[in-house]
């Protein structure tokens, strides 16, 4: 019996054993997915390269979705401008924010789901580039994030925040039209807009805002996006005013309350 027992103390794992494979799977299992995740962030942003289609499969593309408004030669027709001079920068950011194919006349494009992948919008981008030349992709200097974060707040608080709320959030214009939330907005299509002045916005030429200004602008946005709101809840980023009335009515109004149900306790 002795031998059986030590026979078999020999076979026993420690119980240490286990947690400690699962420690190692876990870190395993994280060590990839933080890589695979840097690799797919570090080639989000499109660039005409990436694509596998070509020119001619972006016109046969345009031809059967945008020619009936925006005519075979990009010349434009009542129903749709034309696209001289519009180049590969607007085609991406319209298609690709589901603003375009246009869902209905009305004061503003809506944003509705994508219709086409990536590499058939590089390809219609690609081909209105060819035949109507314009606003091209940027380089990857401006989209990198690394600008003046202090600058580039200054900047959109100046030029932007009229409209975009200094938060970014987005706010009301004139005859139903409104200037989109931009919280989440990627760094191309920040600087798509500046270039093209989609809706009602302005364009910002290098005369306005040189590539380093759009580049700083861009940064500052990228990290106001990551940064956490140090209370916690941030209420939308209303703004001073609203917040400050939120808590004076909820706060003060609770306050209130618990002091009545405290005094109608006691009574």
């Amino acid at each position: 019996m002795a031998r059986e027992k030590k026979r078999r103390s020999h076979g026993r794992r420690s119980p240490l054993a286990a947690a400690a494979l699962i420690g190692i799977g876990l870190v395993l299992s994280g060590g990839i997915y933080a890589g695979a995740s840097a690799a797919v962030a570090a080639t989000s942003e499109p660039t005409a390269a990436d694509t596998a289609l070509t020119a001619e499969d972006g016109q046969k593309l345009f031809q059967a979705n945008c020619a009936t408004c925006h005519g075979l030669d990009l010349q434009g027709t009542d129903d749709g401008p034309s696209l001289y001079g519009v180049g590969a920068l607007a085609v991406e950011f319209q298609v690709s924010t589901g603003r375009m194919p246009l869902q209905m006349q009305g004061p503003q494009a809506e944003q509705k789901p994508v219709q086409f992948t990536e590499e058939q919008i590089l390809a219609m981008a690609d081909y209105v580039q060819s035949v109507a030349p314009g606003p091209d992709l940027p380089s990857d200097h401006i989209l990198d994030g690394e600008g003046d974060l202090a600058r580039g707040a200054e900047l959109f608080r100046i030029n932007c925040a009229m409209c975009h709320n200094v938060a970014a959030a987005g706010g009301a214009l004139t005859q139903g039209k409104w200037a989109p939330d931009i919280q989440d907005t990627s760094a191309l299509h920040i600087y798509a807009a500046m270039v093209t002045g989609p809706q009602n916005m302005p364009v910002f030429n290098n005369m306005n805002l040189t590539p380093e200004d759009k580049r700083d602008i861009i940064s500052a946005l990228l990290y106001q996006q990551e940064e956490q709101a140090p209370g916690g809840f941030n209420i939308g980023s209303l703004g001073p005013v609203a917040e400050g009335f939120f808590v004076w009515i909820f706060g003060i109004g609770g306050l209130v309350a618990i002091t009545v149900w405290i005094t109608a306790k006691s009574n």
